[in-house]
């Protein structure tokens, strides 16, 4: 070979080299920013093709269906997303008299819906009946659930997101009382999760009122976009709680004033920056 094609070879090579490097800054910039789009894209294909005239992230049943619920859950004063925590085959914490977790937030979080809508705001519900976000081959059915909550939150991009969940504390049946969580980098979200709390406290006269708490690895917290707070309305470990949690006019009390929490939020921060 002589020193001619020696040269042509080595700038060819140099050629290649140069295209690879391209190439691979470009998947680098790229393909975290097509997967998380390819994540919302995906909730979205799964949720059009459920089933449902009240869930937000599913599709409506019918024109009829459609057209009214586009009545009552119009833009209004802006979007409010309510996640029923658990759900389908996760049945969350199961109380000392057998009720299940997952039963009571739905319940919950319909009650708080008819009441953050007779406000004027549009509500969007991850999920509205007994169902998981998961599809059923899924092997590990609850990341996945996660995953399309988030995605749901993101697609959404509302004013705020409650997460409606039961607590529960095996080391002491006496614990008890609402709790709020919030994530710990939020400050909006500690004052959202402050004036829930206050206002569960104050109308549900608990006799050892709780504070709002900072959380750094829920999942729902960490990980989905805006202000987020997840209720904890009592504990299914106490009996008494637990009881009282499921009586009707408890539950209107309790949800009552979550809806007062977030409506004194949003009167306090109409023009503050979401963070």
């Amino acid at each position: 070979m002589g020193d001619s094609e020696r040269k042509e070879e080595k700038a060819e090579l140099k050629i290649l080299q140069y295209v690879m490097l391209v190439a691979l800054f470009a998947a680098a910039f790229y393909l975290p920013r097509y997967a998380a789009r390819m994540q919302v894209e995906e909730v979205l294909d799964y949720t059009n093709t459920q089933p449902s005239t009240q869930n937000g992230a599913k599709a409506q049943a019918d024109g009829s269906a459609q057209e009214e619920s586009a009545g009552t859950r119009g833009e209004g004063k802006g979007t409010i997303v309510l996640d029923s925590g658990h759900g389908g085959s996760d049945p969350g914490m199961i109380g000392v008299s057998g009720v299940r977790e997952k039963t009571l937030n739905l319940i919950y979080a319909k009650k708080l819906a008819v009441l953050l809508e007779q406000e004027g705001y549009r509500v969007v519900m991850t999920r509205d009946s007994d169902e998981g976000l998961y599809d059923e081959g899924e092997s590990n059915k609850k990341a996945q659930d996660m995953q399309r909550r988030c995605a749901i939150i993101e697609a959404e991009d509302p004013i705020l997101t409650v997460s409606i969940h039961q607590n529960s504390y095996a080391q002491d049946s006496s614990v008890c009382g609402p709790q709020v969580f919030y994530y710990e980098h939020s400050a909006q979200g500690e004052r959202l999760a402050k004036c829930i709390q206050d206002s569960m406290n104050t109308q549900l006269a608990i006799a050892r009122p709780r504070v709002q708490k900072a959380n750094a690895t829920y999942y729902i917290l960490k990980r989905s976009k805006g202000v987020t707070v997840i209720v904890e309305c009592g504990f299914l470990t106490n009996p008494q709680e637990e009881a009282l949690l499921q009586k009707e006019e408890y539950q209107d009390q309790a949800v009552r004033a979550v809806c007062d929490g977030i409506l004194a939020y949003l009167e306090d921060t109409k023009a503050a920056p979401v963070s």
